[in-house]
């Protein structure tokens, strides 16, 4: 299987079959959004979006980065999010890379949003379908998070047939920049275990795939 990663301004709608990885934070914080109960995800293009689409929905609850402001009900952190019940909720999904980086894909015939806590889950999609060309898009700093291009490369080696040892690669995402922002609390609406969080490979048996649905982007769990 060939695989390209590339950031997403890279991205150039010629893309068949791409995978969106935000390790700190989107998709980690999505995949215990679905762990917690969540029916789907909608992502927005910015929190104007996100707030228009709830206004419409009003059931439905605001997330984005940062701190909590008004109008929004809920931040990018996995570890907050694993204490609330989301049962049957929708959650609007606004962050700063990783919805940016899977609407600029959610028209390719297969596009999955990935971190390591999904990883199995998502090679083991990927196969299902039959992909021949992956596009991995690492969302952080322009393509080079050093969290996003290690859960890249982790995952061309379980699609290549590979059982790779992930310490090296989750040792390399503890490494990042990104990772010292949030321990150092240099990023506001962070928990305490977001790191560890973000590094449990395989911690969900759920791949996640985006698509239009109403006009909308729309990240819904796909079990194998």
């Amino acid at each position: 299987m060939d695989s390209r990663t590339v950031g997403i301004p890279e991205v150039d709608g010629t893309e068949q079959v791409a995978v969106v990885i935000d390790v700190m934070r989107a998709f980690t914080t999505a995949a215990w959004a679905f762990h917690r109960g969540a029916e789907k995800i909608v992502l927005a293009a910015d929190a104007d979006e996100a707030l228009a689409v709830k206004a419409s929905h009003p059931g439905w609850l605001a997330l984005k980065d940062g701190a909590p402001v008004s109008g929004f009900d809920l931040v990018n952190s996995p570890g907050l999010i694993r204490e609330t019940d989301l049962t049957d909720r929708t959650v609007i999904q606004k962050t700063t890379a990783g919805t940016v980086g899977a609407l600029a894909v959610v028209e390719a015939e297969v596009a999955l949003c990935a971190s390591f806590v999904v990883a199995d889950a998502t090679a083991r999609a990927l196969a299902d379908a039959g992909a021949g060309r992956v596009t991995f898009v690492a969302t952080g700093d322009d393509g080079r998070a050093a969290e996003d291009l290690a859960c890249a490369q982790y995952l061309d080696r379980l699609l290549a047939g590979d059982r790779p040892d992930p310490g090296p690669y989750l040792h390399r995402a503890r490494a990042s920049q990104a990772a010292d922002d949030l321990r150092l609390e240099r990023r506001r609406g962070a928990h305490p275990a977001d790191v560890d969080l973000c590094l449990e490979v395989d911690r969900f048996d759920f791949a996640m795939k985006v698509g239009l649905e109403a006009g909308m982007a729309v990240l819904r769990p796909l079990r194998n």
